[in-house]
């Protein structure tokens, strides 16, 4: 475990170096990389995967903790290998959770709310297109797929509306909301991981390419930081100089803070609210502390936000098994693509129409159908520090809203 834990921790400097040294990977980028080694850990057997009786436990009692796992074990009903596949979740689910919630204010420090200003109409606009776009694209879906076989397929409905415009919290509560079968809730959830990774492979490698063939470029303006020349072409390169390395120490700290002020209030409100409240706070609190001039001249918070994102990647693409395409349902498994890349089309012709820019439509594509916590993933795949505050913004009103859209949507195709 140590060992995993480790390699997880310490790659990222690894890829930082290679992408410095070496043209090819530069120009493939440091997040590509990282979701490839990842994908490569979880899919040669090293790593242990939870058996069917474990994953089911683990998807319809996701608080389930070691204690009870072991006590599973000792009944019969898991195997040591379970166990082990257990700690091993854990595991990823801590470095999931410490990783993106020290990112996110890292990555907001260097913030110009200024600049966001001048973008914010057609951040408000993506948002209205990105959530016509996502309920249109699953309530067409449905009358496709509805005599493929699926049963409930309008409770599978609600929960893609919850998951696409929300997260995952929001698919698990629709869930227990519409009283959704464990198996289906279960493949649900399993095809969406898959179709995330396709999806998300898609944006930060051809996506700004491909779009920017149909949708005007970004109309940011660089800032002061954005602008120094002899450091970008490597922009993590001299993070560890004195000059820089102590006052990242000192930004490091602020995030620690609120990392841990957020989780305190998320003490305060219901536990299907928690990760909606943490993620609000956490970039309520960023954005604050970027108003800040001592925090906001801090050089390289961005680039060590990207550290942690890098970490964060290896860890999710690690959990994508490919063998999860064995057995696969094709009705759903197709309903669940259609939604996830429908709704990306459909929204990219909207933008076409509305005069979004390319940047603006993925990252609030990206807040939608994979959840606020992927935002810095893309924003710094696709090298624009300046949409984070948007996705993260659209993010959180996605979670906000997914649940009655959801349960809402079901209902109605009831």
């Amino acid at each position: 475990m140590l060992l995993l834990a480790l390699f997880y921790v310490l790659t990222p400097m690894l890829i930082l170096f290679l992408t410095h040294r070496y043209a090819t990977a530069h120009r493939i980028g440091a997040v590509i990389i990282a979701y490839a080694i990842g994908l490569v850990l979880g899919n040669i057997g090293l790593i242990p995967s939870p058996g069917a009786t474990l994953n089911e436990i683990m998807l319809t009692q996701p608080k389930i903790n070691m204690e009870e796992v072991q006590a599973l074990h000792l009944a019969g009903e898991l195997t040591s290998k379970d166990v082990l596949a257990f700690r091993v979740y854990k595991l990823r689910d801590l470095l999931m959770t410490i990783t993106i919630l020290l990112a996110i204010p890292l990555m907001l420090f260097s913030t110009n709310l200024r600049q966001w200003r001048k973008v914010a109409g057609k951040t408000l606009v993506s948002l209205i297109i990105g959530l016509i776009a996502v309920v249109t694209v699953i309530v067409v879906g449905f009358f496709l797929f509805r005599e493929s076989g699926t049963r409930d397929l309008w409770k599978v409905a609600g929960m893609l509306v919850g998951v696409y415009t929300g997260g995952t919290p929001n698919l698990a509560s629709i869930k227990m909301a519409l009283d959704v079968d464990p198996e289906i809730y279960i493949l649900t959830h399993t095809y969406d991981l898959i179709i995330g990774v396709v999806y998300l492979a898609f944006l930060i490698s051809l996506g700004q390419k491909v779009f920017h063939k149909f949708l005007p470029p970004f109309p940011g303006i660089l800032t002061p930081a954005d602008s120094k020349l002899p450091e970008e072409k490597d922009p993590f390169f001299g993070v560890l100089r004195r000059e820089k390395f102590v006052p990242l120490l000192g930004a490091f700290g602020v995030a620690v803070l609120i990392f841990g002020v957020a989780v305190g209030i998320s003490e305060l409100v219901p536990q299907h609210a928690v990760m909606a409240v943490v993620i609000l706070s956490i970039t309520t609190l960023g954005i604050l502390a970027s108003l800040i001039p001592a925090i906001n001249r801090i050089d390289k918070t961005f680039e060590a936000g990207m550290y942690f994102i890098l970490v964060f990647s290896i860890v999710v693409a690690s959990m994508a098994d490919i063998r999860n395409f064995a057995g696969i349902t094709p009705g759903l498994f197709g309903y669940v693509s259609f939604a996830v890349f429908g709704s990306l089309f459909l929204h990219v012709l909207f933008s076409k129409i509305f005069k979004v820019d390319a940047d603006t439509t993925m990252i609030t594509s990206t807040a939608f159908i994979c959840s606020p916590a992927f935002v810095p993933v893309v924003a710094g795949a696709i090298g624009n520090r300046q949409i984070v505050v948007s996705g993260m913004t659209i993010g959180i009103i996605g979670y906000a809203i997914g649940n009655y859209l959801g349960v809402t949507l079901a209902y109605l195709l009831q």
